[in-house]
């Protein structure tokens, strides 16, 4: 079945519609039977990697330069002129399935995603997601070009982070300063861009036949799991249980400081009066490390780690028109597919848990990549941000030098402690981003009014994050939800982090009684993709799927006990 189909995207690199319509057509005209069924789902995979290998490799090329108009101008065209008529075809071979009544093995779960996909497709939002993709661009091209001059040189916002770790206070600050009145500079443009956004997607709710956008978003981020009112019981677990908490880590931070207020600019600093961590020289050091960490987690994630150094999978340092933040990807290579890891590394401790988390990611593409049908490959991202943060967790026991590691034996311990209690300090911080966002998209009306968004941010950053002290920095934290892409880029996608970390917090639970077990439960979970439903995967890498504050509460206690240890 499609005989003729080029093996690589390089064969592709120049092909339109015209060209790949008689591939798609062939499989909608094919008509299928049990006895074929596997083999045309195959052929439908290796189309779709073919196709979304084109548009992988340029969104990557426009993350790594986004200020290449070139790019820019290519993957815009790309999506006028390739993205409707492969999405309407794409629909038509999903129709077509779900009519057959075939459910090839292990396809039940994609095969409920796909009928609540088909459901929900409109033709008139092919043009809306094109406007949605050159909008979210914007963003991509406002954020990225954000420098400051600072101490005689110009650096970018990632560059000037290491500033925040300075023992001079009075640095701190100018850094932390300098940083804010440069985000405030393109305070309207983002103003703007968001009421933008806002008004096109509940636009494309409405066309779905949907109240409000998140109705739409929950369809198509396949969340028959929970619902947005298991998030509102989430946020009120948040504040019952890791709100307290949050704020007995700033007040331990606020005494070894010697400070009389915890400061937006004293949240990075080492507060034992020490040195900053500073666990690599430059980002080929830290890929080394990375591979040598990975392969005591298990040998496997050593091996695909080193592939990935060998075929030149990673674009690990920070730059100038460098996108924002760290993704991991899946990309083209001859005849494969592989994971792609992106990410802004200036030589800082949390560089470190970046590599792990996205190389969680990455592992866990390498192996749902082996699963026979593109359809059955992708878990979600409740489950997908698990396997990046328990890689989080589960390489800690190797942070030092001697495990072959970044740190002396006194600094891994500096560094545990800090992922544990960033760990903690995120929960209050995802409840805002996931409210904040559940309050937008079912009161547009207000929402469009940047005012507005600055008003219920600053209820929400009260509710949750109190312990800090903004006092005189109004602006700069009511204007948060700028410094949040995922608000302008992927909508609603930050509630994941939060009931991910909870199954991540588990598995380490599991692996500090047994991380030999704990790491197989945890690789066998990685390996079933869409296989199984969002319950069941947690269940298989040990853990529990859950929303409760009891559940949260045996998370944050492990949390703090690990902490009691390292003081």
């Amino acid at each position: 079945m499609l005989a003729n189909l080029p093996q690589t995207v390089e064969e592709v690199k120049e092909w339109k519609w015209e060209e790949l319509e008689p591939f798609y057509r062939e499989l909608e005209e094919k008509e299928l039977t049990a006895a074929n069924i596997d083999e045309w789902l195959k052929a439908w995979t290796a189309l779709q990697e073919l196709v979304g290998g084109k548009f992988s490799l340029l969104n990557l090329a426009h993350t790594q330069n986004t200020a290449d108009m070139a790019i820019q101008n290519e993957l815009n065209t790309l999506r006028q002129t390739l993205d409707p008529p492969i999405k309407q075809a794409e629909q038509r071979l999903t129709e077509k399935l779900l009519a057959s009544g075939l459910q090839p093995a292990g396809m039940a779960v994609a095969l409920r995603q796909m009928r609540v996909q088909a459901e929900i497709f409109r033709e008139a939002n092919l043009e809306l997601s094109i406007q949605e993709q050159k909008l979210i661009m914007e963003f991509n091209r406002i954020t990225g070009a954000q420098t400051v001059e600072f101490e005689g040189r110009e650096q970018t916002l990632q560059q000037l982070r290491s500033e925040l770790q300075s023992e001079d206070r009075a640095r701190r600050e100018a850094s932390w300063r300098a940083g804010s009145e440069r985000q405030l500079a393109d305070r309207e443009a983002l103003n703007n861009l968001y009421s933008e956004l806002l008004r096109l997607r509940q636009r494309m709710a409405e066309n779905a036949g949907e109240p409000d956008y998140r109705a739409l978003r929950w369809k198509m981020l396949n969340r028959f799991d929970y619902t947005p009112q298991d998030c509102e019981t989430f946020h009120a677990a948040i504040e019952k249980v890791v709100v307290p908490a949050a704020a007995r880590v700033l007040e331990r931070r606020r005494q070894r400081l010697g400070l009389d207020r915890v400061r937006p600019w004293d949240l990075e600093v080492e507060p034992s009066g020490l040195p900053p961590l500073r666990p690599f020289q430059d980002t080929e050091e830290l890929a080394g490390k990375a591979q040598h960490v990975f392969s005591r987690v298990d040998p496997l994630f050593g091996d695909y780690f080193s592939t990935m150094r060998r075929e030149k999978l990673l674009d690990l340092p920070n730059r100038k028109h460098k996108g924002p933040g760290a993704y991991c990807t899946q990309v083209p290579v001859g005849e494969k597919r592989r994971p792609f890891v992106f990410m802004n590394a200036v030589g800082i401790g949390s560089d470190v848990v970046t590599i792990h988390h996205e190389s969680g990611h990455a592992f866990h593409g390498f192996e749902t990549l082996k699963l026979p049908y593109a359809q059955m490959r992708y878990t979600g991202s409740e489950f997908a941000e698990v396997a990046s943060m328990s890689m989080e967790l589960l390489a800690t026991p190797y942070l030092a030098e001697s495990e072959g590691g970044y740190y002396t034996p006194a600094e891994a311990n500096r560094a545990k402690t800090d992922l544990f209690e960033k760990i903690i300090l995120f929960w209050p911080y995802m409840a805002v981003v996931d409210a904040f966002q559940h309050w937008a998209y079912t009161n547009v009306d207000q929402a469009v009014d940047p005012a507005n968004c600055d008003q219920k941010w600053g209820e929400l950053w009260a509710r949750f994050m109190g312990a800090e002290d903004w006092n005189g920095l109004a602006d700069a934290r009511v204007t948060g939800w700028h410094r949040k892409l995922h608000i302008f880029r992927y909508p609603f996608y930050y509630v994941e982090y939060g009931l991910a970390q909870l199954g991540a917090v588990q598995i380490f639970a599991n692996a500090l009684k047994d991380q030999s077990r704990a790491v197989q439960l945890y690789h066998g979970a990685l390996k079933l993709g869409k296989t199984v439903t969002l319950p069941e995967l947690f269940q298989a890498a040990g853990t529990r799927f859950g929303f409760d504050s009891e559940l949260l509460q045996e998370a944050v206690s492990l949390l703090e006990g690990q902490l009691e240890k390292l003081a």
